[in-house]
Parts: structure tokens; sequence; C-alpha cells
């Protein structure tokens, strides 16, 4: 069975311009009678078919208790360089005023 654009667009929910692109481009199988573009809907069957069905499992980064371990000290580290109690100057600060 032949179908046309408008009817095979319904079909996997795919815009028609991008059939009729893919078809130029030679991406999935179609034919040209009389200029019109059609598409044998058992050609498609097979061309999605041919499309893997497996999902894609990221990789799994393992962590350790090193990382989490230097990670927090990191973290420490800054904050001490950054914030300071409230009654005190920053190291820097009280460099330059001598105290």
């Amino acid at each position: 069975m032949l179908l046309t654009v408008k009817e095979l667009a319904q079909q996997p929910h795919i815009k028609p311009a991008t059939l009729y692109a893919w078809a130029a481009q030679g991406k999935m199988p179609y034919r040209k009678i009389h200029g019109l573009v059609r598409f044998d809907q058992h050609d498609i069957d097979y061309w999605l078919a041919t499309f893997s069905s497996r999902t894609v499992v990221p990789p799994r980064i393992p962590s350790s208790r090193s990382d989490d371990a230097n990670l927090d000290r990191l973290i420490a580290r800054a904050k001490r360089q950054v914030y300071t109690p409230a009654c005190e100057k920053p190291d820097e600060i009280r460099a330059k005023q001598g105290g």
C-alpha cells in the first residue's frame, strides 16, 4: 500500500517537511510516481525495524569515600579563607593595618 506524506506523517508523528527532507536526503525509502512522493508501507515498516530499540544507560561513575573526603576538606579550606568570625578581620586587612 502506498502512502502519501500526509498519511505517513500521522503514523510516527513526524512533520511532513521532515519526511520530504529525509526522502530527498535518501535517509528513508520512498518512491516518486509522476513527480509525487509516495511511501510503501512495507518498506517503511522494515526501515523502522532497522533502528535499535535499546535504551542507552549512562555509565555509572563510582563514588569513593576518599573523593568525598577530599571535597569536604576543599570546601572547609575555602570557607576558612573567605569567612571569618564576626568580631575578627580577615588576615589581609589585619596585615595592612598592622595588627
